[in-house]
């Protein structure tokens, strides 16, 4: 590798393209870190917010009034604020009030932990209401077979209205999950040391803005373009021929 390391510095040497985050030890390992903690991060909250979504959605369908009312208004308050509005939210109100009551010094989650939080619940909200147009694609014949089977409430969900509903919902629920992904970068904001947070340090330490800018532009091509394949993949192993056109 220190051929490829070495052709780096002799593109800055010769033709001025600094990118430090090949030829600098320092700079490289930073900025590698950065990219674990974004597809971390990324990864942390896909699987949060598909569970809040089925949760979410469970709880939509329940025969009390009041917990369908909860579930409604945290949809339309995490799908109607801006994802950094709420960040700064956790980050700063709901730490700061929630550290007061239990008399903890310093906060009872670091800045990652509230943009897993916060991030989360953004995207889970958008989930619930994506299973739950997958839910109201079943067929009721389906759910009512289900039911005259001696099925309970929780086991037509489980076994019978989701798994169908899932397949119903898959595109849509790829068009979330890489916006989420594309949406980590707000966790730059509190920061969480991910790749724009990353990389901003060593633009500002080696005035190499133009090819950094580039550099994470690549980055974020790369991981969107892998998570598409990645989805798609998903999405043709559990499609059944003729259901849900």
């Amino acid at each position: 590798m220190d051929i490829v390391w070495d052709w780096f510095q002799w593109l800055y040497d010769e033709h001025g393209i600094k990118l430090t985050i090949f030829y600098d030890e320092w700079d490289r390992n930073r900025f590698f870190k950065g990219i674990w903690t974004t597809i971390h991060l990324s990864f942390v909250c896909i699987v949060l917010s598909i569970v809040i979504g089925i949760c979410g959605t469970w709880l939509q369908m329940s025969p009390l009034v009041w917990v369908r009312r909860i579930i409604q208004a945290y949809i339309q308050f995490f799908r109607n604020t801006p994802p950094l509005i709420q960040l700064y939210f956790f980050y700063f109100a709901v730490d700061t009030s929630v550290s007061g009551l239990l008399g903890v010094h310093g906060g009872i989650l670091d800045s990652y932990g509230w943009a897993v939080v916060s991030l989360s619940f953004f995207a889970g909200a958008f989930n619930v209401e994506i299973f739950r147009a997958g839910v109201e694609a079943v067929p009721q014949s389906t759910t009512e077979a289900a039911t005259a089977l001696g099925y309970t409430r929780r086991q037509v969900y489980q076994y019978i209205t989701l798994p169908l509903a899932f397949r119903v919902c898959l595109p849509a629920l790829n068009n979330n999950l890489i916006n989420l992904l594309k949406t980590t970068t707000v966790a730059y904001a509190i920061a969480v040391p991910e790749t724009l947070y990353i990389s901003n340090q060593i633009w500002s330490d080696e005035y190499n803005v133009f090819e950094m800018m580039n550099v994470v532009w690549v980055i974020y091509l790369v991981l969107v373009g892998f998570l598409v394949w990645l989805m798609h993949n998903w999405e043709k192993s559990v499609k059944i021929p003729g259901y849900g056109k």
